[in-house]
């Protein structure tokens, strides 16, 4: 599986971005999906992650209420709609890949197969 995701760029404190990973193949309806962020110097951390299905989400307390995830399996596209976002969101942002449904894990960057190239995402206050 390849993942390609594109959309970051830059915006001031309170817009919003909209970020899409594209994956090929044919098995990405199997797949657990989610989005990362890793910013100089720091750990790469769970942003949100959705089931393969997509009725289950996940998302982590800093974006809960601004940030949504959704996939479109026809289209083996996973999106993440970005709103009020605020300078702490500046990071390289990576789409990953899980060959789970879902995961008791699904926050840990380990328990991901592929992984995407990253998009950066930079917000001024």
């Amino acid at each position: 599986v390849q993942l390609q995701a594109s959309g970051g760029g830059s915006v001031q404190a309170g817009g919003s971005l909209r970020l899409s990973c594209k994956a090929s193949g044919r098995t990405f309806s199997s797949y657990l999906m989610g989005w990362f962020r890793q910013a100089p110097g720091k750990e790469r951390d769970i942003v949100a992650a959705i089931s393969s299905s997509g009725i289950m989400t996940y998302y982590a307390d800093s974006v809960k209420g601004r940030f949504t995830i959704s996939r479109v399996n026809s289209r083996n596209t996973v999106t993440l709609q970005m709103n009020s976002l605020e300078p702490e969101d500046t990071a390289t942002y990576f789409c990953a890949a899980d060959r789970a449904n879902w995961s008791p894990r699904l926050s840990r960057a380990y328990e991901y197969d592929y992984w995407g190239q990253g998009t950066q995402v930079t917000v001024s206050s």
